[in-house]
């Protein structure tokens, strides 16, 4: 199934999480990781990130990764 960056979304306060559910401040898995998760190409993962940074729900920490906003 294609990956798309509404597929990783902050968490609803209340609602139950599942996969590809985060709450903010939480790391978001590596590209590596998503691409298995979704069963995509590392490439296509890397772009859902980015995706996410452009929009203002994730940001990077240098040396760390992706969290959520």
């Amino acid at each position: 199934r294609p990956l798309r960056h509404h597929m990783i979304k902050p968490d609803d306060p209340g609602k139950r999480r599942g996969p590809g559910t985060y709450r903010a401040e939480e790391r978001l898995p590596g590209t590596v990781a998503l691409a298995a998760e979704f069963d995509v190409s590392q490439s296509t993962a890397s772009r859902a990130l980015a995706s996410l940074r452009a929009e203002g729900l994730a940001y990077v920490v240098s040396g760390r990764g992706y969290y959520v906003a």
